[in-house]
């Protein structure tokens, strides 16, 4: 799904990574952004694919290419002219890879703007910045923090907004938190209601997301604040019925614990929890073992005094649709809770477990 593009025809760059926990921004872009036309995602792993088709079973026409001039082809034969080259990896850490940084060169080389998500500030790079001036092009970092003067303090004017808030967390990194979250907004909208997403992250940033912040580039003091002012503007703009907070991390992650400020700062109505059942370990951390899906639902009611309302499940390692019922079914029994994968049933059940709180 791709309307009202921001930006322009885009090739996503994400050799070596796609369909893994690394590749998560490429895989946002796959299924939806607002920013760009994804023209073609490159990974030599799953060259001659479509990209859709490798995430989620169902071609949409993307494809996926072995390196940057065969994208360049492919986007001249389709009578397209890319603009932007994206940096589509998501590496713990945050650092570009080497031979990413040859690929980026060759995309300024082409002319084509560069966004890049990372911790490794490429327009700070003397050789790409030099490459960018003489060709006319862009390097656009993502993660940049803002200048402190752009940046707020928490005010308390989150207890102003008249929007349902919810929060979309998870029990780890990297499990579908914002995926989810976008689907609930467009669920949402299907059923007539008005729903703004504010994004946390990156990926968030790069699918076009209205309000939104990158928080892990954020000095601490202004966390919070950002957090709010995102919340208060959607609300003072657009006046949605639902506005929709991405989760970062989880809770209690030994190396991304970023569910805290969010509870704290948005004070949301609602959560809903992402987990992946088949996940034992805290991804990317072997010995850290994930706590288990009753202690983080407590841990979040607990904080807050607000409910989780639902659970929704990312499928990895899990074989087959028989399988994920199967998984959904023991969650529900265990916590009384409706589940459903996302991807697969659709958000009805979690539409429908936000509906008392939006009233009539």
């Amino acid at each position: 799904m791709t309307t009202d593009v921001l930006d322009g025809p885009a090739i996503v760059w994400c050799d070596g990574a796609f369909n893994t926990p690394e590749g998560k921004t490429a895989h946002g872009l796959v299924r939806f952004t607002h920013r760009y036309q994804v023209l073609s995602v490159i990974d030599r792993r799953h060259a001659g694919q479509d990209a859709a088709e490798v995430l989620d079973g169902t071609p949409r026409g993307i494809p996926v290419l072995p390196d940057l001039a065969t994208a360049l082809a492919d986007a001249r034969g389709r009578g397209v002219q890319p603009t932007h080259f994206v940096v589509g990896m998501a590496p713990d850490g945050g650092r570009l890879p080497d031979h990413g940084r040859a690929t980026v060169a060759e995309a300024l080389v082409h002319g084509l703007h560069v966004d890049c998500g990372l911790h490794d500030f490429l327009s700070e790079d003397p050789v790409l910045a030099e490459l960018a001036a003489r060709h006319g092009a862009r390097i656009r970092d993502v993660r940049k923090p803002p200048h402190r003067k752009d940046l707020h303090h928490f005010s308390g004017r989150i207890e102003e907004v008249g929007s349902l808030k919810v929060a979309v967390l998870g029990t780890d990194s990297a499990v579908g938190k914002r995926t989810t979250a976008w689907l609930i907004v467009h669920g949402l909208q299907a059923r007539g209601r008005t729903a703004e997403m504010i994004g946390t992250g990156q990926t968030g940033w790069l699918q076009g997301a209205r309000y939104s912040m990158v928080l892990d580039s954020l000095v601490n003091d202004f966390v919070a604040g950002e957090l709010e002012h995102a919340v208060v503007s959607a609300w003072d703009e657009r006046r949605p019925d639902v506005i929709v907070v991405e989760g970062q991390g989880s809770l209690m992650n030994p190396a991304y614990p970023g569910g805290l400020e969010i509870l704290a700062a948005t004070r949301p109505e609602a959560v809903v929890m992402q987990h992946a059942p088949t996940r034992l370990e805290y991804d990317g951390f072997p010995g850290y073992p994930i706590h288990g899906i009753e202690q983080q639902i407590h841990a979040i009611q607990f904080l807050t005094g607000r409910p989780v309302v639902a659970l929704t499940v990312n499928h990895e390692g899990l074989a087959d649709r028989a399988a994920i019922d199967a998984a959904c079914a023991v969650l529900a029994e265990r916590t009384g809770l409706p589940v459903c994968d996302p991807l697969i049933h659709g958000v009805g059940p979690v539409i429908d477990a936000l509906a008392p709180f939006m009233g009539a």
